[in-house]
């Protein structure tokens, strides 16, 4: 059986887009009060600029982080585990009510689409009091998948 080879592609901002888009499965990198990493597994969609954007309350570890330091790191997976992944790194903004509102509606259309209700979407969202985490992609590496040495290979 031959083995699957590690890759490591380069791409430019417009290719790393399109790669981000389609995948909402991120582990969210932010810095605690005491210099550790805080990892959060999130949904996360691209907004219309680009930006990595979540859906948060303002009370959870990695918005009080955000607000602390905004610099912050995201894994980008697939929905298969062994797919293709990419790490960026970036500035992060918390948006809370009433600004966090309509972007809330972007994140909701770029993950799922239209809703059937976007008056109830936005109620829903004011009820709960949420947040929205904003990320401007500042750097990232190269789209990568796992697998062994080229070395290894049969």
């Amino acid at each position: 059986m031959a083995r699957s080879i590690a890759s490591n592609t380069r791409v430019d901002r417009a290719a790393l887009i399109d790669f981000i888009r389609p995948r909402h499965r991120v582990l969210l990198m932010t810095t605690r009060s005491d210099g550790r990493p805080q990892s959060s597994p999130v949904a996360c969609g691209v907004d219309p600029e680009g930006r990595l954007v979540i859906s948060t309350y303002p009370e959870r570890a990695k918005a009080r982080n955000v607000r602390r330091d905004p610099r912050v790191s995201a894994c980008v997976l697939s929905d298969d585990w062994d797919g293709p992944w990419v790490q960026v790194d970036g500035t992060a903004e918390v948006l809370d009510l009433p600004e966090a509102l309509e972007p809330l509606v972007a994140y909701f259309r770029g993950i799922s689409g239209e809703h059937p209700d976007w008056d109830e979407y936005r109620a829903a969202m004011v009820r709960q009091g949420k947040s929205l985490i904003r990320v401007t992609i500042d750097g990232w590496g190269p789209i990568a998948t796992g697998g062994f040495p080229a070395r290894l290979a049969d």
